[in-house]
Parts: C-alpha cells; structure tokens; sequence
C-alpha cells in the first residue's frame, strides 16, 4: 500500500487554478448478476457504457493513453452489489507485471482500483483495488493529516475480485456489496468516481478523469457516476468471533519458574450499521499479540518514542479520530502511568519481582459515520484495566502496588464539510481515571478553508487542556496553529505560526513532545510536472522556522532547510537537502525545569538516490554528513543501503542497514546526586539491519520473515556542568556516577504466516523470537555485538490465531 499513498499524497498536497469538466459514466442495472470469474463474457457486460481514454498523471501529466494500451471500465449494479468490469490492453500480455502480494501490498504487479465518493463531497472517499495477480487492497481517503497522509489503507471490506491474463493484456472484475460502502438513504444517487490503472513496468499512472497534479485535492478531481437507482442497503451486521492460544519458551532454568508457559484467548469483534451512513465497531477482550515488534532504539533525548500502532483495531476506520493530531492510540493499553511508583519506599529486603509494561484493554468501540448533510460523526470509547506491580521481601511475603487505576478513553468529534473542499472539525478527548487518580480533557476546533479556485487556503487549529483530579492541582493551557498561502500552480507557499503554551498538555491520549514555544514558519516550493531533459519531474523547496519561548520569551533557535528532487527518466529517483541551525537555547535537553542548555550551531547535507522499484533487483542509499561547532569538532553521518530482490512473482527479500555514528557530541549525561544536570563529551555508534522475506503462495496466503538487530553505544568522555546561559564549564560537582556508558543490543524475529481461507475470515501462525541485551562496556564493535546476542538465550513465543468472519445477512440468506 506504500505506493498507493505515496502517489495520493503526491496529488493530494499540490494545487492548480482550473478544472476542466467532469467525466460521467452511467451505471447499468441489471437482474442477473454477472458469473465472477474475471473474463468478461457474460452477456450483462454487453451494451454497458464505458469509462476510457484514461489520462497520465506519472510520468507524463496530461498525456492521453496511447489506443493499443487503453483502458475500458464497466459499471452494473443489481440489489446487492456493485460490479466493476475492466479490460486494460497491453500489447502483449507478457508486459503485464504480475507478482502476487497477500491483502493490502501491492507487490510488483499492474492494478485497477475505483474510488467511490458517495456522497459527492469532494474531500471523503473509499477505495477498491485489484491487482493482476488477484491481490486485494482498500482504503479510505481523507484529506491530509498532520503527518501529510490522506490514505488509511488499514481499513478493510470484504469484497471479491478475480483477474485474467491474455495475449492482449488483462481483465478484472469486482464484486463490491453495499455493506462495504456508506451512502444516504435517497432513491437516485449521484456519486462522485475516479478509476485508476498502474502499469507498474513503465511506472505509468493513469486516472479516469484527470488529476491535474498541480490541483489542491485528490477526491475533488474525480468524475460522476450516475444510473444508480432505488439502491437498498442491506442490513449491515457481521461478527468477527476469534480463538487463540500461545506457547512461550525462556530458559529461566530456576527452581519454580517455568520455562514453558501457555494461554488460550478468545473474544470478538462486532460491526453494525446502525442505518445507510453510521457504523458500530466494537471489541471485546481483543488479541494484539501477533502485531510486528515495536522498533525499540536507546533513547538519548529528552522525549518519548513515538511508536507506531500495529494493532487493526486502532488503524482501521480511524481517519475522523485522527482529526486535529489529539489522538495518540498508543495510550490505550499503554505503560502504566505509575509504574514508578513499585520503587518507591522498598524497605530493606524489598524488590520489585514484577512490573507490567502494559495496561489490559478490556473493550473498546468506534461510532462513525457521515449525514447527507455532510456531517461527520464520530464517538471512541476504551476502558483498560487497572495494573500491580508485585513486591517481595526476603521471607517470600508479597505485596501489590496499583501502578494504573481503571480508566476510559472517550473522543467526540463533529466534522462538517463545507464548499471549496473546505471543512471545519470539533474534537474533544477525555481520559477518566478512577481510584483517586487525575483526569484529562482537550477540546477545540480544527479548521481548513479553500477559496473557490482552490488557490488559496487557510487551515489551522486551537484547543484548550485541562487536567484535574484528587490530589492534583488544576492545569489549564492552549494552542493555536494557523497557516495561510497559496497552494496552486507549480509555484507554492505558505506562512504560519503555532504556539503551545507553558501548561497546555495532550499526553494523556495525544502526543506532544514539548510546550512553552511560539513558532513562525515560511515555506516556498516549486515543482515542474513536464518531462524535459533528464527528468520527468523535479522541484526544489525552502523552509524557514523562528522560535521562541511563550513563557518568558526567550530565542529558541532559527532553523534553515532546503532541498531539491528529482525522477529521472529510467525511474531513478535523487534527493539533495539540508539545513543550517545557528546557536540556540534548548530548554528540554538538561531533562529538568530551569536549565538551559546552549545548542551549538549546525549545519548538515544528505543525499539520497534509488533505482527503479521496478526491476527484478532494486535499491538505493541514503548519506548524510553533519558538523556541529561545539568547540570539539563534532561531526556525525548517516549511512543507509537498502536492496530488494524479486526471485519470482511468489519469492522476494531484502535488507536495509543503517549506520549513525555521533563523534564528539555533547548533551545530557545523568543527574547528580543533588538533582543537578550533569552534561558530557560523548561518542555515540548505532547500527540497524533490518532484513525482510516475503513468499506468497497466493493472494490469500503468504509468509512473511522480519529480523531487526539493533546495537548502539554511549562512551561518555568528558563531563560538565552547565552555567545559568547553558554552556558548558567545568564539573560543580563530582556526586555522581561516573560509569554511565550504555551498550544495547536488540533482537526480534517475526514470522507469520496468513492464509484467508474464506472471505473476512483468517487463519494466522506466528512466531516470535526477541532478546534484550544492556551492559556497559563500550570496548567492543558491531560484529562482536551481533555475536554475542546471537548467542544468547532468547525468548520464543509461538501462537496461533483463527479468526472468523460471520455476516448476518448471510446467515439470514441461508436460514430461510
């Protein structure tokens, strides 16, 4: 799906000062509905209207498909679903690239896809793909998040597809119920449509109605879809019942432990469609233990890891929560708050035996839909249980310490489209915790408005925190963003502040890294879209960001980037950017309130080149080189080479490495015995492989092998104290421990093997196989790292996981 949204998020952020009317295909009904077997012969396909004369968007914006490589789509619909027929001509159907992919991945095949926007609003949508090889991928599409991302492609349907290979290119064909869309409840519909064909040998991209790439919008571009008539909405009920059971192996070899430990799970997950527009998704006692291991690193800032969320439950269906950047789903089910609290007050003899890193999740449900109005409605609510740490003291006698009390997660939100593609979102989140514990609450409004050309645009946000609670005192704070400019044509730019202040706080279900800033950003950009020379499409950009503290003011730092890129006409692609950083004041890095630390002037280059994905062999690199003028010649590089190789349609791997050593840096060290912020001299070398197999039997089944080893070590040099103007001076004090140097290793393979034996319904086998090495010996390198923690006992945990799709109308269907 990485290809999707890049192409999408590609559209979706540039802009253009005029459309050209609107394509419209007629649907055709029908009474019977056509045999899916990806041929096209049935006798309903005749004498349909047909969608053609597709138009480039990659590599050649605006070109018409060539007529021995057209494409010609057909739309029927009957009671129960809508039927998608498509024929793309190739001049050979050995130019068809076709290697299977299990659910969601594209792979290195061609595609067909249709993107229904049901109710014409230019700004929400759903997608359906099928691949050449009868691999399955679907999303939703929004407009972009604060992360740029205007795909969501965890969310998933159950629909069917099949496919056909010939001597004169492909066919496809789409089975897509009602109960996989939303629409209103009205006898004539009028949809909004785009069709999008990739021929992934020449990377060509295609649309039905053209994308203009330099439009504001992705959805606003499409075509119309009319002829549906008197289309009944079934009843939209299906129950998602799973099973599970575990076997975990870690050779403790201690007296009354066991080594070998076993589980069986078992809850469900229910979707209802309250009526045509609202959806109910509700889980109880849910699974994640087979989701991907979290890429843990050694933390050196001052911040959190932001991670990223793996578990289906909370990346599906998920785009209107996601509003205004509030909702961080990691929280729930997250560490336990308190979980410090287990050290605090140990009497002699006392130790900690066990800590949760996690909180249960015990249920959880989204609401979700949209009016004909254009309203959008969403309600999330999770409750996790509380969490105890067990100490023990030398006699065997245990006692529970509560580290997280039973809490709700709730977020309302109201998103109501308006003209332009513009809208407006209210968004509130709320954590209550019980047990005498604090609660918190953010709200505001998140706003984007478009002129009626779409060449102009201002968008923003302001929310307002509170945190309350027995014992703990009232906190109130605010943050405002809002940027304008103009976002058409090949040139571009905006200008913008945002400001947090001192007390505001989202932490509680959102993510922020800091507070007490106000930010000015500038960013210009320009980008040509036509093929001329080397490049078919290249751009360059600028940003500027000045920053200072709310509370008092003070200068943070002036930051300058720049960069260009380019795609070559072999489908090479090249990156060059940078940045300059003068002298500035870092109000985090001494990890306390009241220290400042003087970040020296920076200055860094990368480099970045990748050679056609398409290719049976594909790869690239990454290079960056960065000097620091701290007064010890600091100097840091970043090294990546990654590779993927395509044995066959069914069998490829790869691997990415990367390698970041920090030479004579300086930052935080440790505190001293009195509280103070020790500083250091420090050398720092990290190194991640990650190596990736993939074989995929079909599109229903398939195998994937994931190892990461991560190393990285801290030798500390020198250490200093900090004045009041936060340079660097000679140590105040020697009260601390000396001995802080860090070397970690970390391990994890994952395996999972996936087979969807009916539609919805999925059978999975895992295995998992991770360890976690910390010492403080810095002496040794890489090499010797990765054999030592090769050689090390490992934990081994082994699970499999049926879960079964059941639609009540089917089972309505079949009783009577």
């Amino acid at each position: 799906m990485k290809f999707i949204f890049t192409l999408l998020l590609t559209v979706a952020t540039l802009t253009a000062f005029s459309q050209k009317p609107k394509k419209t295909l007629v649907a055709t009904k029908t009474e019977t509905p056509p045999k899916l077997d990806g041929v096209l012969d049935d006798k309903v396909w005749d004498n349909v209207p047909v969608a053609t004369d597709f138009v480039e968007l990659q590599p050649n914006a605006g070109v018409h498909e060539k007529a021995e490589e057209r494409t010609e789509v057909k739309i029927i619909y009957d009671n129960n679903a809508i039927y998608v027929g498509a024929r793309m001509f190739e001049t050979s159907g050995d130019k068809v690239a076709k290697e299977i992919a299990t659910r969601d991945q594209v792979g290195n095949a061609d595609f067909i896809g249709v993107i229904f926007d049901t109710y014409k609003d230019g700004i929400n949508g759903t997608g359906f793909f099928v691949t050449s090889a009868n691999s399955q991928f679907d999303a939703k599409y929004t407009p972009p998040n604060s992360e740029g991302n205007t795909e969501d492609p965890n969310w998933n349907a159950v629909w069917t597809s099949k496919v056909h290979v010939d001597e004169h290119g492909w066919t496809a064909e789409m089975r897509i119920p009602y109960s996989a869309l939303r629409f209103a409840k009205k006898d004539i519909q009028t949809w909004g449509m785009n069709l999008i064909r990739k021929r992934q040998r020449i990377q060509q991209q295609l649309f039905w109605n053209e994308v203009d790439p330099k439009m504001n919008g992705f959805i606003n571009q499409e075509g119309i879809l009319t002829g549906l008539e008197k289309l009944q909405p079934p009843v939209r009920l299906a129950f998602y019942p799973y099973f599970s059971t575990y076997v975990n192996h870690y050779p403790y070899n201690t007296a009354g432990v066991k080594n070998t430990t076993a589980s069986v799970n078992g809850g469900m997950d229910v979707k209802y469609g309250i009526n045509d527009a609202f959806t109910l998704d509700l889980t109880l006692i849910p699974d994640f233990g087979q989701v991907q291991s979290d890429n843990k690193v050694l933390n050196l800032t001052p911040f959190e890891v932001k991670y990223n969320e793996n578990r289906p439950f909370f990346t599906e269906g998920t785009e209107l929560f996601n509003k205004g950047n509030l909702f961080y789903s990691r929280r729930v089910g997250g560490g336990p708050i308190h979980s410090n609290r287990a050290y605090r007050g140990l009497a002699d003899g006392e130790e900690v035996i066990s800590n949760p890193t996690e909180t249960k999740l015990l249920n959880a449900f989204k609401f979700s839909g949209r009016t004909s109005k254009g309203l959008g409605i969403g309600v999330f609510n999770a409750i996790t249980n509380s969490a105890f740490a067990v100490v023990e003291d030398k006699e065997g006698n245990k006692r529970q310490v509560e580290t997280s009390p039973v809490a709700n997660y709730n977020i309302i939100v109201l998103d109501q489209n308006l003209k332009n593609n513009s809208a407006v979102t209210f968004i509130n989140t709320n954590v209550t915790r019980f047990n005498k514990d604090y609660s918190a609450d953010v709200g505001g409004f998140v706003y984007t408005l478009n002129n009626k050309k779409n060449t102009y645009k201002l968008n923003g946000y302001a929310f307002m925190s509170n945190i309350y609670g027995p014992g703990t005192p009232t906190s109130t704070g605010y943050s405002y963003e809002v940027f304008g400019g103009k976002s058409s044509g090949n040139f571009t730019w905006s200008v913008g502040q945002d400001l947090v202040s001192k007390n505001y706080d989202q932490n509680d279900l959102g993510y922020m890294q800091n507070s007490n800033f106000l930010d000015h950003n500038l960013d210009l950009a320009y980008t040509n879209y036509k093929p001329k020379h080397l490049f078919t499409q290249w751009g360059v950009w600028t940003n500027t960001y000045y920053s200072r503290t709310v509370t008092p003011s003070i200068f943070q730092y002036f930051n300058q980037n720049f960069g260009g890129f380019g795609t070559f006409k072999n489908l090479w692609q090249a990156n060059i950017n940078g940045h300059y950083r003068v002298e500035g004041n870092d109000f985090y890095e001494a990890h306390q309130d009241g220290q400042v630390f003087k970040r020296p002037e920076n200055f860094a280059l990368n480099w970045n080149l990748s050679t056609n994905r398409a290719k049976m062999f594909s790869g690239g690199f990454w290079y960056s080189d960065q000097w620091v003028s701290n007064g010890y010649k600091g100097h840091g590089n970043d090294l990546e080479l990654f590779f993927n190789l395509r044995l066959s349609n069914k069998f490829s791997f790869g691997e990415d490495v990367t390698i970041s050593p920090r030479i004579n840096y300086t930052g935080f060290a440790t505190l001293d015995n009195d509280g103070r912020a020790v500083f250091a001299l420090r050398n720092v070398h990290t190194v991640e492989n990650i190596f990736n197999l993939k074989y995929t039997f079909s599109g229903i089944m398939g195998l994937n092998l994931r190892l990461r080893h991560y190393w990285s070590k801290v030798d500390y040099r020198d250490f200093f104290s900090a004045d009041k103007a936060g340079y660097l001076t000679g140590l105040t004090s020697n009260n601390f421990d000396h001995n802080i140097n860090q070397n970690l290793n970390l391990w994890n393979i994952d395996m999972i093997y996936v087979w969807q034996f009916t539609p919805g319904s999925e059978l999975s086998l895992s295995w998992k196989n991770s360890t976690v090495t910390s010492a403080s010996r810095v002496d040794q390198g890489y090499f010797e790292n990765f054999r030592d923690t090769y050689n090390v006992p490992k934990n081994n945990n082994f699970s499999l996981k049926i879960l079964y799709y059941i639609d009540f109308q089917s089972l309505r269907k079949h009783k009577g």
